[in-house]
Formats: C-alpha cells, sequence, structure tokens
C-alpha cells in the first residue's frame, strides 16, 4: 500500500498534468474557430468549382481529345495514395481514422495485383505506415513548419502529383484526410482526384464555349487538384483541432477523477494512522 507521501505526490503530479490538458483544450478551441472557418468558407467554392468542371466533362465525355486529367491514361494498375495526417499527436483518433481507411485501400489494391504508392503529407500518418506499408513510400511533405496552411502549400503538393502523374508514375491518385463535421464528429474520407471523379455531374443547359470545353478544361484540372488538396488540408486543419480540443477534454475529464479516487485514498489512509496511532497511545497509557 502507498504511503501517504506517495499519494500526495501523486495528487500534486495528477493535478499538474490536468493544468497542462487544460490549457492544450483552451489552446485548441482557440485554433479550432479558424480553422473551421477556413475549412467552411472554402467549402463553396471548391464545389462551385466542381460543379463547372462536371458540366464542361459531361460535354467532353470520352472523347480521345479530352485531357488525361479527365479520363486518365488508360490503365489502372499503379495507384498513387496520398495520406494527409497531423505533424503532431495528442488528437484521439484523429491520425489512426485517416491511416485506417488508406492501410484498408492498399491492401485490397495488392491483393487485386495493383501497384500501391504512398506519398505522406504529415509525421504522424508516416510513422503509422512505415512498418508495414513503409515499402511502398514514394515521398513524404513536411508541414512542421508551417504556422498556418496556405494555397501555395496545396499547389506545392498537387505540382508533385501532377509531375508523378505525367511522368507515368501513377495511373490513379486518391486523397486521404478527414472532412471535418462536429467538435467530436470528422469523416475519414477517400477522394479521387486523378482520374477527375464529380460528383452528380451533368449539365442541365447546353452552351458554346469559347475556347473549346478540351482547352477549358485542360486549363482548369491541374486547378481542381491544387482546389482539392487545399480543401482536404483545411478540413483536416478543422477536424485535427476539434480532435484534439475532444480528447484533452476528456483528458481533463479523467485526471479529475483520478484526482478524486486519490484524495479519498489518502483520507482513508490518513484518518486509518491516525486511529492506529491513538489506539497505541490509549495501549500506552492503559498499562501505565
Amino acid at each position: 500500500m502507498p504511503s501517504l507521501k506517495d499519494l500526495k505526490n501523486r495528487i500534486g503530479s495528477v493535478k499538474n498534468t490536468r493544468k497542462i490538458t487544460k490549457a492544450m483544450q483552451m489552446v485548441a478551441a482557440a485554433k479550432l474557430r479558424r480553422a473551421q472557418e477556413a475549412a467552411e468558407a472554402a467549402r463553396p467554392y471548391a464545389e462551385r468549382m466542381s460543379a463547372v468542371m462536371g458540366s464542361l466533362a459531361a460535354g467532353v465525355g470520352k472523347s480521345e481529345s479530352a485531357p488525361k486529367l479527365l479520363v486518365g491514361n488508360g490503365k489502372d494498375q499503379v495507384h498513387l495514395l496520398v495520406v494527409m495526417t497531423a505533424e503532431r499527436g495528442l488528437c484521439g483518433g484523429f491520425n489512426s481514422t485517416i491511416v485506417r481507411l488508406a492501410r484498408s485501400r492498399a491492401n485490397e489494391l495488392l491483393a487485386a495485383g495493383k501497384t500501391v504508392k504512398i506519398l505522406t503529407v504529415g509525421k504522424k500518418g508516416r510513422e503509422q505506415l512505415r512498418r508495414d506499408l513503409g515499402a511502398h513510400f514514394v515521398g513524404h511533405v513536411d508541414l512542421s513548419e508551417v504556422k498556418r496552411v496556405g494555397y501555395g502549400n496545396a499547389q506545392s503538393i498537387a505540382r508533385d502529383i501532377l509531375a508523378r502523374f505525367e511522368a507515368g508514375e501513377c495511373d490513379v491518385v486518391t486523397l486521404f484526410f478527414n472532412r471535418f463535421q462536429s467538435v467530436i464528429s470528422q469523416i475519414p474520407t477517400a477522394q479521387q482526384v486523378i482520374p477527375a471523379v464529380f460528383e452528380g455531374a451533368g449539365a442541365s443547359a447546353q452552351y458554346d464555349y469559347e475556347p473549346g470545353e478540351e482547352a477549358i478544361l485542360a486549363d482548369l484540372l491541374p486547378r481542381g487538384v491544387a482546389t482539392q488538396v487545399f480543401t482536404a488540408l483545411l478540413e483536416n486543419g478543422a477536424s485535427e483541432q476539434g480532435a484534439r480540443m475532444s480528447a484533452m477534454d476528456n483528458a481533463t475529464r479523467n485526471a479529475g477523477d483520478m484526482i478524486n479516487k486519490l484524495t479519498i485514498q489518502y483520507n482513508r489512509s490518513r484518518q486509518a494512522a491516525i486511529t492506529k496511532e491513538l489506539i497505541e497511545i490509549i495501549s500506552g497509557a492503559e498499562a501505565l
């Protein structure tokens, strides 16, 4: 049984830990507001751009002159998985859910005889995937020095992806990230960016374009890839702070419960020691 001094030291240690988790929760709450506003502000633009390109793609169809970013290169043998996770931990299951989805997709593709290549964005995903899929790594993007993710970061990642596709290193590119829904809910998402996939694509009316639809798409599709990467980064940023805020809140609550239990144990041990001492004094007095 621990001594009174040990219990007192442990209570003090847990109280210090609770102060740290409470401070981290407050910092995450402040960052979450900015990240959530940025993610929600980017959604209308990304959705509208996707709708415009979907309308153009419906007009182009599968013609031979269609851009490769739209119809692909005619193969689906080599898959590039872009796994986007956080640079830091202490955010609950945020990183694990993305890694679990990416690992599941990679195993499915390998079982089907496909070639898998993995480009990691964020240190935590790379650490978790290194053990069983490290042989498939082809690159890493370090954002640990970036205080606030901007469109320039997304453009550099998009240029890397496009260069690999144009060089014939991959046939299909898929992004893996968490889509922000609420503080306690983030949705693991796999989004194919090459060949481009547009949900609900279809033109409600016929338009004449100048220049032609193929030329417009050839210019818009690379921008579309950068926009999708940027949207994924923003969604990930909001999801990370929401998950960290929730995890630190749980940790603070658990620390409070532990302090209460240790305090009860400390008081009981102290009372038992006092009672024992009184019994010894009374017994000594009676002996006299």
